[in-house]
């Protein structure tokens, strides 16, 4: 840094101002001081500055690896966001979710001296392997989780059961009575909250409710399953709309019913849930519900620099929205 400073002409604090980001340093010295960076191939050393400073400015995540839309998601919108607020991110991905592999890939975080932890936990066991860890940094735990009793955890995630409630009372305001819930496996949190709430909408309207088709996440599994409810629509005693847990689901109805000769929306209604990138380009276009994973990130983050700073945020839900396509539509009379 003092080279630095002698060949832009400035003093030392001059360019750690620079390196630090602060607005009080006019945009001509600036200017100067990157240039002299360039020149010199200058690095920060983030090591020598942790010592200084007592902290490390990174941030752990443990993601479980999945491809899929929401958890894959998830773990960018995270990263983006420690990154916009100027942290070091450092990830683990899980593909076991016991209660070992997870302490030790938090106690991997804790020999690199973390400053937080944020977990994308989609599985119940992954939460509760969480939970069970005493972790001596703040830790936001992204799952559709009930806040648990003196846990320490902070919980946060996208509301669930809200967005399945958007879904199934939009099919309900068309018009629908049957209305059947394509299901995600049940050991993930976000499937046994959408179905929960599918049943509760359900009840609240006195709609019986049918026995749920427990899929998983695929569009295989989802072609799979409209094969056979195809033939039910087609006699006459099948669903009028199916609420799928996600958009791949959908989509793999959506194929199946084309094959078959149903057709969407005339005949049967199909709503997914994510809004995965290009389900506006299915045919027909996808009425789903959006997850706002960029917001899920920087809220996460925000959380967890708040609980470095010494407060005690709250968990928090943040709220999803209904996207109207072209797949849903009233009931053939």
């Amino acid at each position: 840094m003092a080279d630095v400073a002698a060949l832009a002409g400035v003093s030392h604090q001059t360019v750690s101002r620079v390196l630090n980001g602060h607005r009080s340093v006019r945009p001509a010295t600036r200017e100067r001081v990157l240039e002299a960076i360039a020149e010199l191939g200058y690095r920060r050393n983030s090591a020598a500055r942790a010592l200084v400073t007592a902290r490390s400015a990174t941030v752990g995540v443990v993601t479980t690896g999945s491809p899929l839309f929401g958890p894959s998601s998830t773990l960018i919108a995270v990263e983006e966001a420690a990154r916009e607020q100027g942290w070091y991110v450092s990830v683990a991905t899980l593909r076991q979710y016991d209660t070992a592999t997870m302490h030790d890939a938090l106690e991997h975080f804790m020999d690199q001296a973390v400053e937080g932890i944020v977990v994308i936990a989609p599985h119940s066991d992954v939460a509760d392997a969480v939970e069970s860890f005493q972790a001596p940094v703040p830790v936001v735990l992204i799952a559709a989780r009930e806040l648990q009793p003196d846990v320490p955890t902070i919980p946060l995630s996208v509301d669930q059961r809200a967005g399945a409630r958007l879904a199934v009372e939009h099919l309900i305001e068309l018009g629908h009575r049957r209305i059947l819930h394509v299901a995600g496996p049940q050991d993930w949190l976000d499937a046994v909250q959408r179905e929960e709430s599918w049943r509760a909408v359900l009840t609240e309207h006195r709609i019986p409710v049918p026995e749920p088709v427990i899929a998983g996440w695929t569009a295989d599994r989802g072609y799979m399953v409209g094969l056979d409810l195809a033939q039910r629509v087609r006699s006459g005693d099948g669903p009028t709309a199916v609420f799928a847990a996600n958009d791949q689901l959908a989509l793999g109805l959506l194929r199946a019913f084309w094959e078959c000769g149903v057709s969407v929306p005339d005949d049967v209604s199909v709503v997914g849930f994510d809004d995965v990138d290009g389900s506006g380009h299915f045919i027909p276009p996808l009425t789903t519900v959006r997850q706002p994973f960029v917001d899920l990130g920087r809220r996460s983050v925000a959380l967890l620099l708040a609980a470095v700073d010494g407060g005690r945020p709250a968990a928090e839900l943040i709220a999803p929205e209904l996207v109207v396509r072209r797949s849903a539509a009233a009931p053939r009379a």
